[in-house]
């Protein structure tokens, strides 16, 4: 009897525990303008007075959307969607008796920075995709606080970042970075000094576009774009932060905002310091018809740079039809390092006959400013808009190495040498930017033109130590200074038409480009103004609500710029030393792909068939005298022909769990007139696997696992498997967040590149101190304005 009794109450309290997960929220969600829905919405569901989802899903291609499984209780639900207002719907109530909610048609506004929104901080998915672009959404991930791009970066799906901090995209042998839709790559000489500083905080999302529209620059074969926020919630909030690691890396971060009816006021700060040790080993074999002998050079390396980023910005609506949107940004480094270099010669016979020794002592410091206004007016009330935008930047950099050379035996002079490089750039940006529905709003037409202002300065001293006189004496023949001026005018057009199961988009993209520049020893080049057009067309096709697919193509340039063209000689190694070509020619790609996506309710998969032709391909081109020396420049190597896979998918196999994965693999060729040896195959394979977790106690588990290996034209560059995850616990309801995260526990970085040319093969091994722990806290302020809540509509009797 009690065995029966036991059951039965077991089984009771399981059919209670059934009945009461059988609530179901459902609807449609549709433009309001044209009634046409919308897939992939956000769609997230939060007990009432919890700022965290319980659940989130897209819409269906139709944009419908069932969440089932749901307790009885109170709930509230957000649906957002990029270029759309969020739409909030509170007090859904979920009882036995009435426990299916259905919403009907939900309507979605065209983003006109509506104001009274509910301020309920909607989770999106951490990584959405489309047909030309992917999104990472920054906030979605426990790095949000507390990190710096240069760390975001490294976890952002089909994007690879080498070991000094460069990022570009999976297959893509050129790739721009741009922030705010702006071009900043040139705004500074070290981008990755640039990005170490730029603190996650102030990041809203970053955009990895693979076939970037005509409305953006057509330089680069892809456009990595940084999204910085603008849309506070009203009130006052801002959080403070402060990371440290095991290695001595320090990250302290502050920021605050204050948004208002009509306008927002959004400031804040950031410091970090790295510390970076490094191994290189390079064995070099040189042979030629009389004899043969081998460089064996060993480098150990150490770097510590501290920097800072200052930033402020306005958000004013002047009325509800017109915006101003000003913002000022300013970075700071410095950088000191100290390295010891020893090359051993061996002869034919692999005996060591002499060593080299050189240590460096070096400095480089530097600053950016940038500032930056947008002003946006509504033409109509169909959707007309009508922007301009100005971009001012400055920046300043020192760099001064200080190398001092041995010999063993004796038989040669020591040497000392100070070398100093001051480089200033600067720019101007301006752009008129026009767009506005023709049919219904179910298509629009934009037209834009820009203007692009790029000055560069780089004037290099270099100073031998003369230890007769006990003096420094310039070096003429090395010392020069080299100006850079660019100037591009563009114009765009481009229309855009979606029906109700596909879409189309084509463009045309103009740029007249002016480059010239000079030496001080007298050289000058000019080169001719030149027109290029950039056509691009893409199409896709929805059906069976669950199926989509698509083909694109574009062309896209690769200019070359100061540092490519500049023939200032770098002789920090004597026996490797680099030069630009003033001879460069533009490279031109030709790049089409075909995709095909598939959704289920917990899987997406999205596999893509890309080509590209590329020709007077840029690349660094090597080669060795007869004394042993290395001369490494830029050339116009030839042609390259790609054929690329890359496949990318979604799994979330519980609600609480999502895991996501991307594969390039791609077959390239090189064909060269001029050089036989440059005539190659190889293939080139990327990958990277993802791994979020909502744990319970509001806790959250982050992880991913990359690799590259690529081909060039004179070898092939091979990365390490690099590891990377944390976890988040947060404290005292929402406001205090900790987090520890680990980089690569199984072993520092690791990176190969071998080279060979028609006299030298070359093997290279480069090391970093990749491995550390981080702990990390962030504390959030708020003092939110309650705005009126967006009642359901009446459900049907």
């Amino acid at each position: 009897m009690k065995r029966l009794i036991i059951s039965l109450s077991i089984t009771l309290l399981s059919i209670h525990s059934y009945a009461a997960d059988k609530g179901v929220i459902s609807g449609k969600v549709v433009e309001q303008a044209g009634a046409l829905p919308i897939p992939s919405a956000v769609v997230a569901v939060y007990p009432s007075g919890s700022q965290q989802a319980l659940v989130t899903m897209p819409t269906e291609e139709d944009g419908s959307f069932k969440i089932s499984m749901l307790k009885y209780g109170s709930y509230s639900l957000k649906i957002s969607y990029v270029g759309f207002s969020p739409l909030v719907v509170n007090d859904i109530v979920l009882t036995e008796k009435n426990y299916e909610k259905g919403l009907g048609t939900l309507k979605l506004i065209a983003d006109q920075n509506n104001l009274n929104e509910v301020t309920i901080a909607a989770e999106k998915p951490l990584i959405q995709y489309a047909a030309d672009m992917m999104t990472y959404n920054v906030e979605s991930s426990i790095l949000s606080e507390g990190s710096t791009a240069a760390d975001i970066l490294k976890n952002v799906p089909m994007v690879e970042v080498d070991l000094d901090g460069n990022a570009s995209i999976s297959g893509k042998r050129n790739t721009r970075i741009f922030i705010d839709g702006k071009p900043s790559d040139y705004m500074t000489s070290n981008i990755a000094d640039l990005l170490s500083v730029l603190p996650s905080d102030a990041i809203e999302k970053i955009e990895v576009m693979t076939n970037p529209p005509a409305k953006y620059s057509g330089d680069g074969e892809g456009i990595i774009n940084i999204v910085m926020k603008k849309n506070f919630k009203i009130g006052l909030g801002g959080n403070a932060g402060i990371s440290s690691s095991l290695t001595g890396n320090t990250n302290l971060n502050t920021n605050a905002s204050y948004k208002s009816k009509s306008y927002s006021i959004n400031g804040g700060a950031a410091y970090r310091y790295n510390l970076r040790k490094n191994t290189n080993t390079n064995y070099r074999e040189n042979f030629f018809a009389d004899t043969t002998f081998y460089y064996n050079n060993l480098n150990d390396s150490r770097e510590g740079s501290d920097g800072g980023n200052y930033r402020v910005n306005l958000d004013w609506d002047i009325s509800k039809k017109q915006n101003l949107h000003v913002s000022s940004n300013f970075n700071n480094n410095v950088n000191k390092s100290n390295s010891g270099a020893y090359n051993h010669y061996l002869d034919e016979d692999r005996i060591e006959s002499s060593l080299r020794n050189q240590s460096t002592t070096g400095r480089r410091t530097g600053h950016t400013f940038v500032f930056d206004v947008d002003y946006e007016i509504k033409t109509d009330t169909t959707g007309g808009k009508l922007s301009a935008g100005f971009t001012y930047n400055d920046n300043d950099n020192t760099n001064g190495r200080l190398q001092n050379t041995t010999y063993l035996p004796a038989n040669r002079s020591a040497r000392l040498q100070d070398n100093q490089n001051a480089i200033t750039n600067d720019g101007l940006n301006l752009k008129l930017d026009y767009e506005r529905p023709v049919f219904k709003k179910r298509d629009h037409i934009e037209l834009g033109a820009s203007y692009n202002f790029r000055n560069n300065n780089n004037d290099q001293l270099i100073q031998n130590f003369d230890f007769n006189t006990g003096q420094y004496v310039v070096n003429e023949n090395l010392s020069n200074q080299f100006l850079y001026k660019e100037d591009i005018l563009a114009g765009y057009a481009s229309y855009n038409f979606r029906g109700k199961n596909w879409g189309l988009k084509g463009g045309l993209r103009a740029e007249l480009t002016q480059v010239e520049f000079e030496l001080s020893s007298g050289e000058n080049y000019d080169i001719n103004p030149y027109l290029s057009l950039f056509p691009s067309f893409s199409v896709n096709r929805n059906f069976r609500k669950r199926y989509n697919i698509g083909a694109s193509y574009s062309v896209r340039v690769n200019r070359p710029r100061e540092n490519s063209l500049n023939p200032q000689i770098n002789n920090n190694d004597p026996l490797n030393i680099n030069f630009g070509n003033p001879d460069l020619l533009p490279e031109l790609t030709h790049q089409m792909d075909i995709s095909f996506n598939a959704y289920g309710k917990r899987w997406s998969i999205m596999p893509k068939i890309a080509y590209s032709k590329r020709r007077a391909v840029i690349e660094r081109y090597r080669s060795v005298d007869q004394t042993g020396v290395s001369e490494t420049t830029f050339d116009n190597v030839g042609a390259n022909t790609q054929y690329s896979l890359f496949v990318n998918g979604t799994y979330r196999p519980h609600k609480t769990i999502s895991t996501n994965a991307n594969l390039s693999f791609s077959q390239a060729s090189y064909r060269s007139d001029k050089n036989s040896g440059l005539n190659r195959k190889g293939k080139n394979i990327g990958g990277r696997i993802g791994l979020t977790m909502e744990l319970p106690f509001k806790t959250a588990f982050e992880g991913n696992l990359n690799y590259y290996n690529n081909i060039s034209a004179q070898g092939r560059n091979k990365g390490s498997i690099t590891t990377w995850m944390g976890a988040r616990k947060v404290f005292l309801k929402n406001k205090l967040n900790a987090r520890i995260s680990i980089s690569d526990p199984f072993g520092r970085s690791n990176n190969y590149a071998s080279n060979e040319g028609i006299n030298f093969r070359s093997e290279n091994y480069f090391t970093s101190n990749t491995s550390n722990v981080t702990l990390s806290l962030n504390y959030r302020f708020t003092r939110i304005s309650k705005s009126k809540p967006i009642s359901p509509p009446p459900t049907k009797p």
